[in-house]
């Protein structure tokens, strides 16, 4: 069994049951306050986040002229109707655990021009058994959802798996503030603030607390990078922003 850590051992609801068994319940509770949440949460910025970082993901990949991408943990699409907003040419195939936030990306998409749909999919799938060929892709991104994977290292040898030599992994994750101000005022909005409004919009009494919980418990910065490097990663680089509160990775 590969090392676990400390996200892997913070559990949605309870312990008695495998943590993907209940990310998978949860983000089917969400999924319909899911958009909504982020947004308010984040005061929008989760979108400048986003594009922060695919945006410097895919100038490594810019030599490909159709690249294939997968979005690990794709939630109700966002990251992947960004990609292939940015570059309309790529083949970007979002996967999740979640039939409920998967239900949300494809209504998305059905309300999209049929083209679009030619070039991006969803589909439910397990970030720790891929159901892909061995180097079929160019870049693969993660937003928010690293610090959910059952076992980080397993899900991240099985995204080298499935990347072709010289592909590009992006990750975004929340991440603590490191200044001592901004992390009492950080940990009062994350402990206090969201798991109360989360539970009046989301109905769910759990999901928004165990957010803060799992975020301080994943690792981060250089030791998120360090892990990387284990799975078999190169060139492993990162960027912390707005205070530290998000913090993108990008490997090859």
């Amino acid at each position: 069994m590969a090392e676990k850590s400390g996200a892997e051992n913070i559990n949605p609801y309870d312990d008695t049951r495998e943590k993907g068994v209940q990310v998978e319940q949860m983000f089917d509770s969400i999924a319909p306050a899911y958009d909504f949440m982020n947004t308010a949460m984040t005061f929008g910025l989760h979108r400048r986040w986003r594009d922060k970082a695919i945006k410097s993901a895919l100038k490594l990949v810019a030599e490909v002229e159709a690249p294939k991408i997968l979005d690990v943990a794709t939630g109700t699409g966002d990251v992947a109707f960004r990609l292939h907003e940015l570059l309309p040419q790529a083949i970007v195939t979002g996967i999740d655990l979640s039939s409920g936030m998967l239900d949300v990306a494809r209504k998305k998409l059905a309300a999209m021009p049929e083209t679009t749909g030619q070039r991006l999919s969803f589909g439910k799938a397990d970030c720790l058994a891929l159901p892909f060929h061995d180097r079929e892709f160019d870049m693969i991104t993660v937003a928010y959802g690293v610090r959910n994977f059952e076992n980080l290292l397993i899900g991240l040898k099985e995204m080298r798996r499935v990347m072709k030599e010289g592909g590009v992994l992006c990750i975004v994750e929340l991440s603590c503030p490191t200044g001592t101000l901004t992390r009492l005022g950080y940990r009062i909005y994350t402990r206090h603030i969201i798991p109360n409004v989360g539970r009046m919009v989301s109905g769910d009494s759990r999901a928004y607390t165990y957010l803060p919980e799992s975020i301080a418990a994943a690792p981060q910065r250089e030791k998120m990078g360090e892990i990387l490097k284990k799975a078999g990663f190169n060139d492993v680089t990162w960027k912390s922003l707005t205070f530290g509160a998000v913090t993108y990775y990008l490997a090859r």
